[in-house]
């Protein structure tokens, strides 16, 4: 409801699909065209739309457009027509493969989707790789980082949306008792609430843990952790807070300095572009005075 792409009326598959036939046939790509079709469409629509060129072709949409356009454009356009799930499959798998592990991907996928969104991602990767999710990041990453991104894998919070304020109030001094009070940090107990209460339950027992300690949490983690278990407890904290602010925070980073992460600013991008890239824009604007639309055309186009 509060994304920036909604399903167009009247909508044609057929007379899309010839579209964008049209506009890769020959020397040369009409790169105009597929930006108009493929960004003014839902992923739902662009999967009938892929349906329809591959009926129309005999060759898969995706294949033509790694054919004819190149690059970071290729990348999104890829994305674009790839559904949501097998999207973050895709991404879940990129950040594993070889010789080193991107945990800053996986950090942002498992601590910002709901259940339904992990377990779709599950299925999806079991369907591409014939192997369980859970089981291949056990051999990708280890310690108390691996436990805690493990519990978020299994797609498992718990989903009640009643707030028990005397849980609240037990579990914030449960995290105080094994941070701040103690002599060194019982990282299972933040582990335990952090990845298994659900979203409303953590709210109040933020609020509750300022109360107690006179803190936030988050800074709490920050001056007792370290590592990727750190940032992803921290990711957690700030989704609870609010997800929108999490990823217009996600989007300044990629972008600041003198190079652009283009594969996070897809990532984003595309992801939550039928979620809440509107209150995302309006999370970045709030944070960093101007707005998301004002950094090019990319942006723009959204």
């Amino acid at each position: 409801e509060r994304g920036t792409i909604k399903p167009i009326p009247n909508f044609n598959a057929g007379g899309d699909a010839k579209a964008l036939k049209k506009a890769m046939k020959g020397l040369g790509t009409d790169e105009k065209t597929l930006i108009d079709v493929l960004t003014h469409r839902s992923s739902a629509q662009r999967q009938l739309i892929c349906e329809a060129y591959q009926k129309d072709t005999g060759k898969t949409l995706v294949k033509d457009l790694e054919g004819e356009t190149s690059g970071n454009f290729e990348e999104l356009l890829v994305a674009l027509v790839t559904p949501p799930a097998a999207f973050d499959c895709r991404e879940v798998i990129q950040a594993t493969k070889g010789a080193g592990t991107t945990e800053s991907v996986l950090i942002e996928i498992f601590a910002s989707r709901s259940n339904e969104q992990i377990k779709a991602l599950s299925d999806a990767y079991f369907n591409e790789t014939k192997k369980k999710l859970t089981e291949d990041l056990k051999g990708e990453v280890s310690g108390d980082f691996s436990k805690a991104l493990l519990l978020l894998a299994e797609g498992k919070r718990a989903t009640d949306t009643t707030v028990n304020t005397e849980k609240a109030k037990e579990d914030a001094k449960t995290l105080y008792n094994a941070g701040e009070k103690k002599f060194g940090t019982d990282e299972s107990k933040f582990i335990e609430i952090l990845c298994q209460s659900s979203i409303p339950q953590l709210r109040q027992t933020l609020v509750e843990y300022k109360n107690i300690s006179g803190k936030t949490l988050q800074q709490t983690i920050e001056g007792e952790m370290s590592g990727k278990l750190e940032e992803l407890l921290v990711a957690i904290v700030k989704c609870v807070k609010s997800v929108p602010a999490y990823f217009a925070e996600r989007l300044y980073v990629s972008m600041k300095g003198g190079g652009t992460d283009e594969q996070t600013l897809t990532r984003i991008m595309v992801s939550r572009s039928e979620i809440d890239l509107l209150d995302i824009r309006t999370e970045f604007k709030k944070l960093y005075k101007y707005s998301l639309q004002s950094l090019g055309n990319y942006s723009c186009s959204w």
